[in-house]
């Protein structure tokens, strides 16, 4: 006993380590495939080590009931071609069997011998799979052998339909042939059942037909004959587009009569036209100097013309751009903003740059210098209390010194010749706003229209007077006022087609994207009535952004639907008062009835 315990640890150890390397390689199936190999002389010797993978602990008996199994599969080798067929079909069947009840790896092996159409089995398939059927076989008496392979091709083949449905679309040698939809109908019948347990009773009908269970909805037999004279469901969506058709036709055909209307309308002249005079009503104000006002603007109008910058001066500027010129004045709006200065100052210090620099040539570096120190000359000019060098400093953070802002000034005062007397538009403005009878909100649009002016490089060449006309004339065309009067014109001085480049300048600038983040948020804010935000949002109701509009031949569109606009909000405010009045009437007329 001592000798065998060594012996039973060794086959136990080898056992484990056979049976590990197997489940390595192909989980289950491959002990089906170890114990269904043929045993030959040295299946004694396999039979007590293990080595194989095959059953370990067999008894004589079955050792000898193996010889006995080996030595009839010898006189089966020698049969004839009958004998070979029909373990052709023995070979198959076991094939099917092992796809049937083995695990899934497999039912890949198996699937791809089943389905190749018009062949049936592979051919080299079954040479690896004999040997297990002839131990299958011979384990019966060779008597019954055929009646048994019969049964286990037809057994096996109904286990296959069961795993794999799409195995039974080819039928195979010796099988019987199943319905092809056998499967597929039991699963259709158990969705559509729980489909139409989830679904109200009155909405489906159950019904059988050739023995099969089929779930559908519930239809109408047969539709009613209409006998009434209601239109059908879908005439009143028809009459709805076809009345929207006429009215846009109307509304067009309107549109042209307005448009050749508009051509035919005289243009205001400043002079020849019928005006009112204004500033006989301030007779009485000192302040107001009706006598001289006339004079006034006149001889503004004169000296406006020698304070220009060259609008190109660009070109003589070595390291600058455009570009930049946009971003200082940016910064410079920002900085006007946080001291709190008047809109005066702004254009006054714009000015003086570009005039600056269309003197000299000035660098990179310098360039918010010369901004700081023109704020500071304009704050000086124009405040009642300007802020000083140190405010400046703060806000350039302290990028300079006080003593280069202040020699920066002198030099400044000293190219432009001590000459600061620059027409201001906001003076214009304020002119132009008495003809307006001090429309607020246009005159606040007009600002912010008038401020474009100091970042678009296109307008430098327009003359403070002719910005500010075109700034009341775009501000009251985008609040609905499309009428230049003979007040407007002569106020301003400008005919209304004089008008149209300039603010042509101005609706291009709106519908670019936003660039300058200062001067859209400044006038973004309440106190501006969101100016920024309004001409924004009307330009692009009209147009893409971007796009490069032209003006002159868009007006005509646009006054004519903005008349036709009010035309209609005016007949609603009176159909809407005329029903206020008729309800107010109603109880007076009720007790004079009584």
């Amino acid at each position: 006993m001592s000798s065998n315990i060594p012996t039973r640890r060794v086959t136990r150890t080898t056992r484990a380590a056979a049976v590990k390397e197997n489940e390595n390689a192909n989980a289950r199936p491959s002990r089906i495939s170890t114990r269904s190999k043929p045993l030959g002389l040295s299946s004694t010797t396999a039979g007590l080590t293990g080595a194989t993978g095959g059953v370990t602990r067999a008894t004589a008996a079955s050792r000898a009931k193996a010889s006995v199994t080996a030595t009839d599969s010898k006189l089966e080798n020698l049969a004839g071609k009958r004998k070979r067929e029909a373990l052709g079909e023995v070979a198959v069947a076991s094939n099917n069997k092992q796809t049937g009840g083995a695990s899934k790896g497999k039912e890949k092996e198996t699937y791809d011998g089943m389905m190749i159409k018009g062949k049936g089995v592979a051919t080299r398939q079954p040479l690896r799979t004999v040997a297990s059927t002839r131990q299958e076989t011979h384990a019966v008496t060779k008597k019954d052998s055929t009646s048994t392979v019969h049964a286990k091709s037809k057994h096996d083949s109904a286990a296959v339909v069961d795993a794999n449905a799409m195995v039974v679309d080819v039928p195979n040698h010796g099988q019987v042939q199943l319905p092809k939809l056998a499967v597929r109908r039991s699963t259709v019948i158990k969705e559509s059942q729980i489909t139409a347990v989830r679904r109200p009773d009155s909405q489906r009908r159950a019904s059988l037909r050739s023995g099969r269970r089929i779930v559908e909805e519930e239809e109408p037999a047969h539709k009613k004959r209409r006998t009434s004279s209601v239109p059908p469901e879908e005439e009143p969506e028809a009459v709805a587009d076809a009345r929207a058709q006429t009215e846009e036709d109307l509304h067009h055909a309107r549109l042209l009569a307005e448009i050749e209307a508009f051509a035919e309308e005289p243009e205001a002249d400043p002079e020849n036209s019928p005006w009112d005079d204004l500033d006989a009503e301030d007779s009485e104000d000192p302040l107001m100097v009706s006598e001289y006002v006339q004079d006034i603007f006149q001889y503004l109008k004169q000296v406006e013309l020698t304070t220009m910058p060259n609008p190109n001066y660009m070109e003589n500027q070595k390291e600058l751009a455009w570009k930049m010129r946009g971003i200082l004045t940016d910064w410079l709006i920002q900085v006007h903003v946080r001291f709190r200065l008047l809109p005066e100052t702004l254009f006054l210090c714009v000015n003086i740059i570009d005039r600056f620099l269309s003197a000299r040539v000035v660098s990179l570096a310098k360039l918010q210098l010369v901004g700081v120190t023109c704020m500071f000359i304009a704050a000086k000019f124009e405040e009642v209390v300007a802020p000083s060098v140190s405010h400046f400093l703060m806000c350039a953070d302290s990028s300079y010194t006080e003593a280069e802002i202040l020699q920066a000034e002198r030099y400044v005062l000293k190219i432009l010749e001590w000459n600061l007397s620059y027409p201001n538009p906001v003076h214009y403005l304020r002119r132009i706003s008495k003809a307006d009878d001090y429309n607020v909100k246009v005159r606040t649009l007009g600002k912010y229209l008038l401020e474009i002016g100091v970042l678009e490089w296109r307008l430098i060449a327009a003359p403070p007077s002719l910005m500010a006309a075109a700034a009341i004339w775009l501000a009251r065309l985008a609040l609905g006022m499309e009428q230049w009067t003979p007040n407007l014109a002569h106020f301003s001085s400008y005919r209304e087609s004089a008008l149209i480049p300039t603010a042509n300048l101005m609706l291009n600038y709106i519908l670019k994207p936003i660039r300058h983040e200062s001067f859209h948020k400044k006038y973004a804010a309440k106190r501006y009535f969101k100016s920024s935000v309004y001409m924004r949002n009307w330009a692009l109701d009209r147009w893409g952004e971007g796009t490069q509009v032209d003006l002159a031949k868009e007006l005509p569109t646009i006054k004519a639907e903005i008349k036709i606009l009010r035309e209609t909000e005016e007949a609603a405010a009176n159909q809407v008062e005329d029903e206020e009045a008729g309800e107010s009437m109603l109880p007076a007329l009720q007790l004079r009835g009584r």
